[in-house]
């Protein structure tokens, strides 16, 4: 049974193979774009939430980038009392069902991040979250009484307690191979740097999963720090479509990190490095960029609500891609750039294994089994804990915030990876009682990474594959050498991954 199988309502899902025309009858709008408006889904209804855009308590954000979109998955994970958010929606309503011209065909994200003939009204999966008897109100019952909700706080407390004395640390360990080399020797550099850059990526990680308010949208931008992806186009991604959806054709996390399997296995490590040293030089620039102009095509009272909203987005974001660029530059004049290049190569590396070691992303949606149509359930069967040393609270921080993940998933509102691991006795005892197997944590090393050396290193080019070319093909047909030149010029340029 696949994933779109296991929705409460699976007359709205179709198999691959029947799918029909991508467009799915949608009348087109002006320029034969999709015909849209500012509507959001709820439960099958149409609603206007733009006057909520700069009023909703968690950020103006979350409200902009789930226009033309079915929020249902959302408000239900993200909200400890839907049906109090359900009833305020009602102000909004537009007293109609929703229709097909409702939704984004692709989300209102770029189409490359999707499977081809991908479309949201038909492949986004549909939950009830209305359900009193499901696993998701069991645990938030337990979460809300009041020694647990006190118990959540302190650990969020201690957690940016750390998360500040890591930040310090961060440009302590820089500052003293800058000063003099014999203080912070090249060996102990490098470690420091991929241990200190995923740490924080995970303060960043949080970050996002916070209310998108305040200092914390300059913060947010933390999770830029690994050099894996952009925390101001990812937030959405990460938060809005792979939380909710977690697995399936709208989980776009799962989609963006295959990319580079469309180079030949030898070129891989390096046209791949090539291509995060692009972003990180001049390509995740330019997308801010062309944000920065869509967003003034849009307007910002779409986006953000306001300029007082969208500002420290743009601030923060702009903040870390300089910071960043501006490190490898002050190395370069200090005459230590390989030192720069080696902890850039490691911590991009590392990291990325790491952002996929806590889901089966090797696997086709397809393959995927489940059998529940209860979405907390759903939830913890297919996320991984993490273990890097065992320590938890330690591991929290190396596995970038993966330590707890499947809390995480569960109740993805909470602030921080400690709380997460307060709440975990919690979450296990509530899914034995649904008879929920509680698999014991998977270490980094010894489990995920030899499979992803497998799966992202070693195994064949998707063309070699599809094509069945033999080695010599593989690495040096004329469309070999084209994707490889393409995927680096993509780097510098800002498309491809994230």
């Amino acid at each position: 049974m696949t994933t779109d199988d296991a929705v409460a309502e699976p007359s709205d899902t179709t198999s691959d193979t029947d799918r029909p025309d991508p467009d799915l009858g949608r009348k087109p709008g002006p320029g034969g774009g999709p015909q849209l408006s500012n509507v959001w889904v709820y439960n099958g209804r149409a609603y206007d939430l733009t006057d909520w855009i700069s009023k909703h308590p968690g950020g103006e954000f979350f409200i902009g980038r789930t226009k033309n979109r079915d929020i249902t998955s959302i408000i239900g994970s993200y909200h400890r009392d839907p049906a109090r958010i359900e009833r305020m929606l009602e102000r909004f309503a537009l007293h109609r069902d929703a229709v097909i011209e409702d939704v984004h065909p692709k989300a209102n994200a770029p189409d490359f991040l999707f499977k081809e003939g991908f479309d949201s009204w038909r492949d986004t999966p549909h939950y009830d979250f209305s359900r009193k008897d499901d696993l998701l109100h069991a645990v938030k019952s337990r979460l809300a009484q009041p020694e647990m909700v006190a118990k959540v706080k302190r650990m969020d407390r201690i957690f940016d307690a750390v998360a500040l004395t890591l930040f310090i640390a961060y440009f302590a360990v820089q500052g003293l191979r800058l000063f003099d080399t014999s203080w912070m020797p090249l060996p102990a550099f490098v470690l420091l740097m991929v241990l200190l850059r995923s740490s924080l990526a995970g303060v960043g990680h949080y970050a996002i999963h916070r209310a998108q308010k305040g200092w914390n949208k300059i913060f947010v931008n933390a999770f830029d720090m690994n050099y894996v992806a952009l925390s101001f186009v990812t937030a959405d991604g990460h938060a809005l479509l792979h939380h909710p959806h977690t697995q399936s054709d709208v989980d776009i996390k799962k989609n963006v990190f295959t990319f580079m399997m469309d180079l030949p296995r030898l070129w891989r490590i390096p046209i791949h490095t090539l291509h995060k040293l692009g972003h990180t030089v001049t390509g995740m620039i330019i997308r801010l960029l062309e944000i920065c102009k869509l967003t003034r095509q849009v307007g910002i009272a779409d986006m953000y609500g306001s300029w007082k909203g969208g500002l420290p987005h743009f601030i923060g974001a702009f903040g870390m891609r300089f910071l960043l660029l501006g490190e490898m530059i002050v190395f370069i004049v200090a005459g230590d750039f390989w030192a720069w290049l080696l902890q850039f190569v490691a911590t991009m590396w590392v990291s990325t294994f790491l952002v996929v070691a806590s889901h089966d992303f090797e696997l086709e949606t397809e393959e995927i089994e489940s059998d529940t149509d209860d979405w907390a359930v759903n939830q913890v069967e297919q996320a991984y804990d993490l273990k890097v040393i065992g320590n938890r609270y330690v591991d929290c921080f190396l596995s970038a915030g993966l330590s707890s993940h499947r809390v995480h998933h569960v109740v993805p509102y909470q602030r921080s990876g400690f709380s997460n691991i307060a709440s975990e006795n919690v979450l296990r005892e509530e899914a034995a009682k649904f008879g929920v197997e509680w698999l014991p944590p998977k270490s980094f090393f010894t489990d995920r990474f030899p499979k992803q050396v497998n799966t992202y290193l070693i195994a064949k080019s998707r063309p070699a594959q599809d094509n069945q070319w033999g080695f010599f093909r593989e690495h040096f047909s004329p469309s070999a050498l084209k994707t490889c030149g393409e995927y680096t010029i993509k780097g510098f340029t800002g498309i491809g991954t994230v």
